[in-house]
Protein backbone atom coordinates (compact mmCIF):
# COMPACT_ATOMS: atom_id res chain seq x y z
CA UNK A 1 0.00 0.00 0.00
CA UNK A 2 1.67 3.03 -0.96
CA UNK A 3 2.32 5.59 1.84
CA UNK A 4 2.71 2.69 4.44
CA UNK A 5 4.79 3.69 7.53
CA UNK A 6 7.29 1.38 9.11
CA UNK A 7 6.18 -0.29 12.19
CA UNK A 8 6.61 1.59 15.54
CA UNK A 9 6.71 -1.27 18.22
CA UNK A 10 6.14 1.48 21.11
CA UNK A 11 2.63 1.88 20.19
CA UNK A 12 1.98 -1.09 21.99
CA UNK A 13 0.49 -0.72 25.20
CA UNK A 14 -2.29 -3.22 26.90
CA UNK A 15 -4.23 -2.49 29.65
CA UNK A 16 -4.56 -4.55 32.42
CA UNK A 17 -7.61 -6.21 31.06
CA UNK A 18 -6.52 -6.59 27.54
CA UNK A 19 -3.70 -8.19 28.70
CA UNK A 20 -5.51 -10.82 31.18
CA UNK A 21 -7.33 -11.59 28.20
CA UNK A 22 -4.64 -12.13 25.52
CA UNK A 23 -3.12 -14.37 28.50
CA UNK A 24 -5.91 -16.64 29.20
CA UNK A 25 -6.84 -16.59 25.26
CA UNK A 26 -3.23 -17.38 24.54
CA UNK A 27 -1.75 -19.34 27.50
CA UNK A 28 1.29 -16.98 27.81
CA UNK A 29 1.69 -15.47 31.08
CA UNK A 30 4.84 -13.65 30.39
CA UNK A 31 4.09 -9.89 29.64
CA UNK A 32 7.37 -10.32 27.78
CA UNK A 33 6.75 -13.17 25.99
CA UNK A 34 3.36 -12.13 25.18
CA UNK A 35 4.21 -8.95 23.56
CA UNK A 36 7.02 -10.80 20.84
CA UNK A 37 3.93 -13.44 19.91
CA UNK A 38 1.32 -10.33 19.29
CA UNK A 39 4.37 -8.65 17.45
CA UNK A 40 4.92 -11.23 15.59
CA UNK A 41 1.22 -12.12 14.23
CA UNK A 42 1.08 -7.92 13.69
CA UNK A 43 4.48 -8.02 11.18
CA UNK A 44 2.93 -11.21 9.32
CA UNK A 45 -0.79 -9.20 8.65
CA UNK A 46 1.29 -5.85 8.18
CA UNK A 47 2.62 -7.51 4.89
CA UNK A 48 -0.69 -8.83 4.04
CA UNK A 49 -2.43 -5.43 3.78
CA UNK A 50 -0.64 -2.22 6.11
CA UNK A 51 -4.00 -1.22 7.43
CA UNK A 52 -3.05 1.70 10.04
CA UNK A 53 -5.50 0.02 12.81
CA UNK A 54 -3.13 -3.22 12.40
CA UNK A 55 0.15 -0.86 12.67
CA UNK A 56 -1.29 1.05 16.32
CA UNK A 57 -2.60 -2.62 17.72
CA UNK A 58 -6.07 -1.94 17.63
CA UNK A 59 -7.21 -5.13 17.47
CA UNK A 60 -5.68 -5.99 21.44
CA UNK A 61 -7.88 -3.26 22.32
CA UNK A 62 -11.87 -5.42 22.96
CA UNK A 63 -13.55 -2.63 21.53
CA UNK A 64 -16.94 -4.60 21.54
CA UNK A 65 -17.37 -4.91 25.12
CA UNK A 66 -16.90 -1.12 25.68
CA UNK A 67 -20.24 -0.31 24.32
CA UNK A 68 -23.13 0.68 26.22
CA UNK A 69 -25.26 -1.50 24.02
CA UNK A 70 -22.72 -4.72 24.90
CA UNK A 71 -24.89 -6.33 28.02
CA UNK A 72 -28.27 -6.06 25.66
CA UNK A 73 -26.11 -7.78 23.16
CA UNK A 74 -24.75 -10.46 25.75
CA UNK A 75 -28.48 -11.38 26.86
CA UNK A 76 -29.95 -11.44 23.43
CA UNK A 77 -27.15 -14.40 22.69
CA UNK A 78 -28.62 -15.80 25.71
CA UNK A 79 -32.34 -15.40 25.33
CA UNK A 80 -32.95 -15.34 21.81
CA UNK A 81 -33.07 -18.86 20.64
CA UNK A 82 -30.50 -19.44 18.04
CA UNK A 83 -29.44 -15.52 17.85
CA UNK A 84 -26.77 -15.30 15.30
CA UNK A 85 -24.04 -12.71 15.75
CA UNK A 86 -22.41 -11.78 13.24
CA UNK A 87 -18.97 -9.83 13.42
CA UNK A 88 -18.26 -8.40 9.98
CA UNK A 89 -14.72 -7.26 8.70
CA UNK A 90 -13.93 -8.89 11.65
CA UNK A 91 -9.72 -9.03 10.83
CA UNK A 92 -8.34 -11.35 13.74
CA UNK A 93 -11.48 -12.16 15.32
CA UNK A 94 -10.81 -10.42 18.35
CA UNK A 95 -14.48 -9.62 19.21
CA UNK A 96 -15.86 -12.56 18.57
CA UNK A 97 -13.72 -14.04 21.05
CA UNK A 98 -14.73 -11.18 24.19
CA UNK A 99 -17.75 -11.73 23.35
CA UNK A 100 -17.40 -16.24 23.30
CA UNK A 101 -15.59 -15.53 26.61
CA UNK A 102 -18.50 -13.55 27.88
CA UNK A 103 -21.06 -16.16 27.08
CA UNK A 104 -21.83 -15.56 23.76
CA UNK A 105 -22.33 -18.91 22.75
CA UNK A 106 -19.91 -19.82 19.70
CA UNK A 107 -21.69 -22.09 17.71
CA UNK A 108 -24.26 -18.84 16.95
CA UNK A 109 -20.79 -16.62 16.22
CA UNK A 110 -20.36 -15.80 12.49
CA UNK A 111 -17.00 -14.12 11.05
CA UNK A 112 -16.57 -12.84 8.33
CA UNK A 113 -13.84 -10.39 6.33
CA UNK A 114 -12.76 -9.75 2.90
CA UNK A 115 -9.22 -10.92 3.84
CA UNK A 116 -9.62 -14.93 5.16
CA UNK A 117 -5.77 -15.19 5.75
CA UNK A 118 -6.39 -12.23 8.73
CA UNK A 119 -8.95 -15.16 10.42
CA UNK A 120 -6.13 -17.80 10.21
CA UNK A 121 -3.49 -14.93 11.48
CA UNK A 122 -6.52 -15.11 14.06
CA UNK A 123 -5.90 -18.48 14.77
CA UNK A 124 -2.01 -18.56 15.30
CA UNK A 125 -3.05 -15.31 17.26
CA UNK A 126 -4.26 -16.62 19.78
CA UNK A 127 -3.13 -20.17 19.70
CA UNK A 128 -6.67 -21.86 18.78
CA UNK A 129 -7.88 -24.19 15.89
CA UNK A 130 -11.35 -24.25 14.26
CA UNK A 131 -12.12 -27.24 16.44
CA UNK A 132 -11.62 -25.22 19.70
CA UNK A 133 -13.21 -22.48 18.27
CA UNK A 134 -15.82 -23.72 16.23
CA UNK A 135 -17.06 -19.75 15.29
CA UNK A 136 -18.42 -20.05 11.45
CA UNK A 137 -16.00 -18.04 9.18
CA UNK A 138 -17.33 -17.06 5.43
CA UNK A 139 -14.63 -14.87 3.52
CA UNK A 140 -16.57 -12.40 1.62
CA UNK A 141 -16.82 -8.68 0.14
CA UNK A 142 -19.99 -7.10 2.11
CA UNK A 143 -20.89 -4.96 -1.14
CA UNK A 144 -21.01 -8.13 -3.17
CA UNK A 145 -24.48 -9.00 -1.79
CA UNK A 146 -26.87 -8.15 -4.90
CA UNK A 147 -28.03 -11.47 -5.24
CA UNK A 148 -29.26 -12.07 -1.73
CA UNK A 149 -32.53 -14.55 -1.57
CA UNK A 150 -35.68 -14.14 -0.49
CA UNK A 151 -36.08 -14.50 3.24
CA UNK A 152 -37.34 -18.21 3.41
CA UNK A 153 -37.37 -20.45 6.40
CA UNK A 154 -35.35 -20.19 9.62
CA UNK A 155 -31.24 -20.59 8.87
CA UNK A 156 -29.99 -24.12 8.84
CA UNK A 157 -27.01 -24.85 10.78
CA UNK A 158 -24.77 -21.84 10.83
CA UNK A 159 -21.77 -24.27 10.27
CA UNK A 160 -23.76 -24.98 7.02
CA UNK A 161 -24.10 -22.09 5.51
CA UNK A 162 -21.78 -21.29 2.76
CA UNK A 163 -22.23 -17.11 1.81
CA UNK A 164 -23.28 -14.34 3.47
CA UNK A 165 -26.45 -14.39 0.95
CA UNK A 166 -28.20 -17.32 2.98
CA UNK A 167 -28.48 -14.99 6.16
CA UNK A 168 -30.97 -12.15 4.85
CA UNK A 169 -33.16 -11.43 7.52
CA UNK A 170 -31.58 -14.40 9.87
CA UNK A 171 -29.10 -12.57 11.79
CA UNK A 172 -29.83 -11.15 15.54
CA UNK A 173 -26.90 -8.91 15.69
CA UNK A 174 -24.48 -7.12 13.89
CA UNK A 175 -21.12 -5.95 14.82
CA UNK A 176 -18.51 -3.76 13.23
CA UNK A 177 -15.97 -1.54 14.00
CA UNK A 178 -13.23 0.83 12.15
CA UNK A 179 -14.94 -0.55 8.98
CA UNK A 180 -17.45 2.35 7.65
CA UNK A 181 -14.62 4.78 7.17
CA UNK A 182 -12.82 3.31 4.94
CA UNK A 183 -15.45 4.41 2.26
CA UNK A 184 -17.00 7.52 0.82
CA UNK A 185 -20.30 8.64 1.62
CA UNK A 186 -22.32 6.88 -0.86
CA UNK A 187 -20.44 3.70 -0.38
CA UNK A 188 -21.36 4.09 3.46
CA UNK A 189 -24.81 4.35 2.72
CA UNK A 190 -24.56 1.20 0.58
CA UNK A 191 -23.05 -1.02 3.06
CA UNK A 192 -25.95 0.15 5.79
CA UNK A 193 -28.04 -1.14 3.50
CA UNK A 194 -26.60 -4.53 2.85
CA UNK A 195 -26.04 -4.78 6.24
CA UNK A 196 -29.93 -3.86 7.56
CA UNK A 197 -30.88 -6.68 4.67
CA UNK A 198 -28.79 -9.39 6.84
CA UNK A 199 -30.61 -8.25 9.85
CA UNK A 200 -33.56 -9.93 11.14
CA UNK A 201 -37.07 -7.94 11.24
CA UNK A 202 -37.58 -9.15 14.99
CA UNK A 203 -37.75 -6.53 17.75
CA UNK A 204 -34.48 -6.27 19.64
CA UNK A 205 -32.43 -7.24 16.50
CA UNK A 206 -29.35 -4.73 16.55
CA UNK A 207 -26.48 -3.42 14.26
CA UNK A 208 -23.55 -1.96 16.28
CA UNK A 209 -19.77 -0.65 16.34
CA UNK A 210 -17.75 2.78 16.03
CA UNK A 211 -15.72 4.24 13.70
CA UNK A 212 -13.66 7.81 12.88
CA UNK A 213 -17.09 10.71 13.37
CA UNK A 214 -16.55 14.19 12.99
CA UNK A 215 -19.01 16.80 15.05
CA UNK A 216 -20.36 18.12 11.54
CA UNK A 217 -19.95 15.24 8.58
CA UNK A 218 -17.63 15.91 6.48
CA UNK A 219 -14.02 15.48 5.32
CA UNK A 220 -11.26 14.16 7.85
CA UNK A 221 -8.40 16.71 7.97
CA UNK A 222 -5.75 14.60 9.89
CA UNK A 223 -3.02 13.40 8.61
CA UNK A 224 -0.28 10.56 9.75
CA UNK A 225 3.72 11.49 9.96
CA UNK A 226 5.31 10.32 6.96
CA UNK A 227 2.28 9.43 4.93
CA UNK A 228 1.88 9.72 1.93
CA UNK A 229 -2.00 8.62 1.29
CA UNK A 230 -4.00 11.34 0.03
CA UNK A 231 -7.63 9.48 0.00
CA UNK A 232 -9.86 11.50 2.42
CA UNK A 233 -12.00 10.13 5.04
CA UNK A 234 -15.60 11.27 5.37
CA UNK A 235 -16.87 10.89 8.45
CA UNK A 236 -20.81 11.34 9.82
CA UNK A 237 -21.86 12.85 12.03
CA UNK A 238 -24.16 11.84 15.09
CA UNK A 239 -27.45 13.77 13.25
CA UNK A 240 -26.47 12.49 9.82
CA UNK A 241 -25.75 8.94 10.71
CA UNK A 242 -29.07 8.77 13.16
CA UNK A 243 -31.22 10.35 9.91
CA UNK A 244 -29.20 7.69 7.60
CA UNK A 245 -30.32 4.65 9.66
CA UNK A 246 -33.77 6.35 11.01
CA UNK A 247 -35.34 7.33 7.50
CA UNK A 248 -33.01 6.02 4.73
CA UNK A 249 -31.76 2.53 5.67
CA UNK A 250 -35.08 1.97 7.67
CA UNK A 251 -38.50 3.20 7.27
CA UNK A 252 -38.69 6.02 9.87
CA UNK A 253 -40.09 5.55 13.46
CA UNK A 254 -39.32 1.56 13.21
CA UNK A 255 -35.41 1.62 14.71
CA UNK A 256 -33.81 3.36 17.50
CA UNK A 257 -30.49 4.89 16.58
CA UNK A 258 -28.06 5.35 19.63
CA UNK A 259 -25.18 7.35 19.09
CA UNK A 260 -22.47 9.33 20.73
CA UNK A 261 -19.59 11.60 19.70
CA UNK A 262 -16.30 10.61 21.58
CA UNK A 263 -13.16 12.11 21.77
CA UNK A 264 -10.14 9.99 21.24
CA UNK A 265 -6.32 9.54 21.41
CA UNK A 266 -4.26 8.52 18.10
CA UNK A 267 -0.95 8.74 19.21
CA UNK A 268 0.15 7.63 15.75
CA UNK A 269 -1.41 10.86 14.00
CA UNK A 270 -0.81 14.38 14.05
CA UNK A 271 -3.07 16.94 12.67
CA UNK A 272 -2.74 19.76 10.25
CA UNK A 273 -4.24 22.01 12.91
CA UNK A 274 -3.16 21.38 15.90
CA UNK A 275 -6.54 21.93 17.62
CA UNK A 276 -8.62 19.66 15.67
CA UNK A 277 -9.56 17.00 17.94
CA UNK A 278 -9.93 13.00 16.97
CA UNK A 279 -13.75 11.46 17.50
CA UNK A 280 -15.00 8.41 17.26
CA UNK A 281 -18.69 7.74 16.33
CA UNK A 282 -20.06 4.86 18.60
CA UNK A 283 -23.33 3.69 17.72
CA UNK A 284 -26.61 1.07 18.22
CA UNK A 285 -28.84 0.72 15.27
CA UNK A 286 -32.13 -1.29 17.43
CA UNK A 287 -35.34 -3.05 15.70
CA UNK A 288 -38.37 -1.43 17.19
Amino acid sequence: MSGSRPLDPTLYALTNDEASFFKSQTGIEDDVTLKSHISEVQEEAYKICPYPCIRRFAFTKMYISRYPCYQRFLNLGKERKGAIYADIGCCFGNDPRKAVLDGYPVKQVLASDLRPEFWDLGHRLFRSTPDNFPARFIPADIFQLEDLPKKGDSVSELSQVKSMGELRGSISAIHTSALFHLFEEERQLELARNLAALLSSEPGSMIFGSHGGRPKKGIRIEVAPGCNNDRNMFCHSPESWRSLWDGEVFPRGTVRVDVSLDKTERPDMVTLDPSVQQYLLVWCITIL
